[in-house]
């Protein structure tokens, strides 16, 4: 695996590994709504917080260093 590509991994997971605690932050901030009575709903909120955040990081990532040249 190239450099390049290895960066973009790590941007990938460092920023969903955001988005789980962000979706389980939604704990915190709305319990009525998503609580582990609610699995379901709280797995959909967490799932969408770390593709969310994993588009942006990678994105970001793709930013700052673009595809290398061959």
């Amino acid at each position: 695996m190239t450099p390049w590509a290895r960066g973009l991994l790590g941007a990938i997971i460092s920023a969903a590994s955001g988005g789980i605690l962000t979706g389980l932050a939604s704990v915190g901030v709305s319990p009525e709504h998503f609580n582990l009575q609610s699995p379901a709903l709280l797995l959909k909120v967490v799932l969408t917080a770390v593709i969310i955040n994993a588009l942006v990081g990678g994105a970001a990532y793709l930013k700052q260093s673009p595809l290398p040249d061959k």
